[in-house]
């Protein structure tokens, strides 16, 4: 009795046992993944370039005449004010102009008022007096002239903004128009330039959306729109210029950081493509390649062709519709209808292709 009861314990422990075992043979049979759904973008891949984060409006601020700086007033990062005096030169030979000037127009209204009496007195002719009415006002334009050189003798801010540049420094001697300071305008904005080849500029229109990342604020993505589209190359580089105007409320914008630009163009985003993570596509040839779709708790390889490579996603041509999963860490090991397992932290889709 004792040995049944013995021999049906051990039996019951072993049972148990197996039933154990096989549970976890079980499931083990399902391989772990991550998936990804599939997204709409557009038909083309994005234009990217790098370019310079600038003021809209930059002003360059120079003497109206040559002389020597006097004083220089603000320094590069200041903001200024509309009206403000940002520097001056001297004008001991400005004033000695208008001087000049004002002497000349005095002297010749005092010979045409002789020159009328004269005329009166039948001494002069008339052509003589009509001289000295052209003299009076030669010198009167003189006049004029010198004073609005001497008003232009100091830099005053045309608007509010940022003094940018010093170009000059005190006690230098400029020659007229030379800039001196420059001033990025406080209320137009900041726009990236940036140069694009021949290839890619034809593709593109104003008012196409592009996507801004600064190299120093990498963790904002900003809004831009291309603003201008440069008509002929640049002869230096061969590249041909455009500006694109961004949306920049809120960030510390700085004019020169360096920018990465992506621009869509609107051609591409007439017609559409589904995209999937480079890591879905396994065993690439050219344009063919196969990736595995979750059917359920299976993954079932599927061929697919592809368009082209858009950063980190692919862009299919056929073989995948929008809204399907499919696998994209451990891809690579699975065989066509295995069991699968989806993990947490599912691969999150390209939002920045979705958005395009």
């Amino acid at each position: 009795m004792r040995l049944a009861q013995g021999l049906l314990i051990s039996l019951t422990v072993l049972a148990v046992a197996g039933c154990k075992s096989a549970a976890k043979e079980t499931a083990v049979e399902a391989t772990p993944v991550r998936i990804a759904t599939a997204i709409e973008g557009p038909a083309a891949p994005a234009i990217r370039t790098n370019g310079l984060l600038a003021n809209k409006d930059e002003i360059r601020l120079a003497f109206k005449v040559g002389g020597v700086i006097r004083t220089i007033t603000v320094s590069e990062g200041e903001h200024v004010r509309k009206g403000q005096k940002l520097a001056e030169i001297e004008q001991t030979e400005v004033n000695a102009q208008v001087e000049q000037a004002r002497e000349a127009q005095e002297k010749a209204q005092r010979d045409l008022q002789r020159g009328e009496r004269l005329y009166g007195d039948k001494v002069i002719s008339l052509e003589q007096l009509q001289d000295l009415r052209t003299q009076l006002a030669v010198a009167a334009a003189g006049l004029r002239s010198a004073q609005f050189n001497w008003n232009y003798a100091a830099i005053v801010a045309p608007q509010d903004g940022v003094v940018l540049r010093k170009l000059a420094e005190e006690r230098e001697l400029v020659s007229p128009g030379a800039p001196v300071i420059v001033v990025g305008a406080q209320n137009q904005g900041f726009v990236v330039h940036a140069g694009l080849s021949d290839r890619e500029i034809v593709q593109v229109k104003l008012g196409d959306h592009a996507e801004v990342r600064l190299d120093a604020l990498p963790d904002q993505l900003l809004a831009a729109k291309v603003t201008e589209i440069g008509s002929a190359a640049d002869p230096a580089s061969g590249m041909f210029l455009i500006e694109a105007a961004l949306d920049g409320s809120g960030v510390p914008l700085k004019s020169g950081l360096v920018a990465k630009v992506s621009i869509t163009p609107a051609s591409a985003s007439a017609a559409k493509r589904v995209y999937v993570p480079v890591s879905a596509v396994v065993e690439g040839d050219g344009t063919h390649a196969s990736v595995y779709v979750l059917d359920q708790d299976r993954a079932r390889r599927r061929e697919v062709e592809v368009a082209f490579i858009d950063n980190e996603s692919v862009a299919l041509s056929k073989g995948v519709n929008v809204g399907e999963q499919v696998v994209t860490d451990g891809s690579l090991y699975l065989e066509d209808g295995e069991k699968v397992a989806v993990l947490d932290g599912t691969a999150p889709s390209n939002t920045s292709v979705a958005q395009r």
